[in-house]
């Protein structure tokens, strides 16, 4: 079957999955629905005057948000109702292509993108009865994806309309998300309004609106704007947290309606009651803790294994550890190129001043690694080997590791969320300033590429804006999730570690990560979708 290029790009996606035409749908999770929700809110109306239209016909419309959850149905025949509960086509059932392969829901909201999808080009089996058209709603402030309207009929009742007849209700939702943003920002600055000359700091947070009075300019950071939202999140009326410039602030939270934000007074506590603790973001690039690790470890002249993820800034930190004392650095990599001649030029700089960094020892060929041993017990020279995570380490190289005085492990970047907004600081050329989307957008990514992606990414945004503040839409390019989400929490951020060690350890292949974590594989997509895992 010769299929167009949407469609068979979407069915290989579903076949890496792990999903075969013969995949059930019978059983896929289904989680409660926020029926307060903005989507639901302006979405509904217009889904009560497509229902009024397709009265009498086998056509129904469906809603999804913006995890491609459904949300709503409308349909006018019993027996639609019962097609849709058969193939789980219910509110609360999560459609992504993974679980339920190419789809009306599942392929626009991968591809971002409007498809049409008729008969045979469904991907399994038992949705091949349908035709149907999706296509995503766009928040028109933000640009993210709010969720998927599709409209679905049976196989053979495909018309060419229903392109145009769905894009002109995806605009009227879109335009009621806009109405309803523009209220949602008079209730919020009404709000401000009314308090914003109290003696305390005031500060009001929206979903893409920030108002503060002098006094929460000159207190509150840019970077605290997440702490606020997430205190803003479980609890209502009076708390205490430290700001991220050590500050520790009585703060009093109000929600000013379902959707327009919450409004926060700040006072400066001097007490020694017991205050929310979070971790200060560090002046430099790694933890003051580690930092001071690597400075001692210079001053002392040890050697030292500084070991962590690629692009965790090892190769920074070794010279940390230098000091103002010269450094040679060697390369493991650059062994291919001659082992002997490679360790004989580590052999002669052994006897100069200053540091030896040897980095990507875990690469190191067995023969090397023991050359480089020998070399550590009998001269007296200042070496930092430099590795990836220990675990990695086998034989030879494990051997030549223990030789070291002193172990240094780097933090991934994932695990310092709360330090992101200081090290993009301390990253970001020039006068450049973050704003606090950029900032929370920063902070919701995995980052796996760790400091370096994080400066690639800033450097990326900054050669496309040389002035003024740097905003979301500026760092999106560089971003692997667009829409910002709330950080995991410390369990959430292990199982995010096993699964992507997992995958990497199964070559990406789904099928074998989930037997060999023990889990069914719609719980392993479930578990990558909500943890963002990619």
């Amino acid at each position: 079957m010769d299929l167009r290029t949407e469609i068979a790009q979407s069915w290989r996606r579903a076949e890496l999955s792990g999903l075969s035409p013969a995949s059930s749908v019978e059983r896929l999770e289904v989680a409660d629905v926020d029926s307060r929700s903005r989507l639901l809110r302006a979405a509904s109306p217009v889904l009560d005057e497509l229902a009024r239209q397709l009265a009498g016909t086998r056509f129904c419309v469906v809603l999804a948000d913006d995890d491609c959850r459904i949300v709503a149905r409308r349909f006018s025949e019993r027996s639609v109702e019962l097609a849709l509960e058969n193939i789980s086509a219910v509110p609360g059932c999560q459609f992504l292509e993974e679980q339920t392969g190419t789809n009306a829901l599942a392929t626009p909201f991968e591809t971002r993108r409007g498809v049409s999808v008729d008969g045979d080009e469904h991907f399994l089996e038992a949705m091949k009865q349908f035709t149907c058209y999706g296509h995503p709603v766009v928040h028109p402030t933000t640009r993210r994806l709010a969720g998927v309207l599709d409209i679905t009929g049976p196989a053979g009742d495909a018309n060419p309309l229903l392109g145009p007849f769905l894009r002109r209700a995806v605009a009227d939702i879109e335009r009621r998300l806009l109405d309803g943003a523009k209220l949602a920002e008079q209730q919020l600055l009404a709000a401000f309004q009314s308090v914003q000359h109290r003696a305390c700091a005031v500060l009001a947070l929206g979903q893409d609106v920030v108002l503060a009075n002098t006094a929460a300019t000159e207190l509150v950071d840019t970077a605290d704007h997440r702490l606020l939202r997430e205190l803003g999140r479980t609890q209502r009326g009076l708390g205490r947290l430290r700001l991220t410039s050590g500050t520790p602030v009585e703060v009093r939270v109000e929600a000013v309606s379902a959707s327009a934000g919450l409004l926060f007074e700040l006072a400066p506590v001097r007490t020694s009651s017991p205050v929310v603790s979070r971790p200060q973001g560090s002046r430099g690039l790694f933890p003051a803790q580690v930092d001071e690790r690597l400075r001692s470890a210079g001053r002392a002249r040890r050697r030292v294994l500084i070991s962590g993820e690629p692009g965790a800034g090892r190769t920074t930190a070794a010279h940390v550890v230098a000091g103002d004392e010269p450094v040679h650095e060697f390369d493991a990599s650059d062994v291919v190129a001659g082992e002997a001649s490679w360790c004989a030029r580590v052999e002669a700089a052994a006897s100069e001043r200053g540091l030896l960094v040897v980095d990507g020892i875990q690469l190191l060929p067995p023969l090397a690694a023991v050359r480089l041993a020998r070399l550590l017990d009998t001269t007296t020279a200042w070496f930092a080997l430099l590795s990836g995570p220990l675990p990695e380490l086998r034989g030879e190289q494990a051997t030549l590791a223990a030789r070291m005085h002193r172990r240094i492990e780097l933090p991934p970047l994932r695990e310092r969320r709360d330090e992101i907004p200081a090290i993009a600081r301390a990253l970001l050329r020039g006068s450049l300033r973050l704003t606090p989307g950029a900032l929370e957008l920063l902070s919701s990514q995995q980052w796996p590429g760790n400091l370096r992606e994080l400066e690639g990414v800033l450097a990326g945004a900054a050669d496309r804006r040389s002035a003024g503040d740097l905003t979301a839409a500026d760092i999106a390019p560089g971003c692997s999730d667009t829409a910002p989400g709330a950080a995991l929490s410390g369990w959430e951020q292990a199982e995010y570690d096993v699964i992507v060690r997992t995958l990497r350890a199964c070559d990406g292949n789904k099928v074998r990560a989930a037997k060999q974590l023990g889990i069914s594989r719609s719980t392993l997509y479930n578990r990558m979708r909500a943890l963002r895992v990619r």
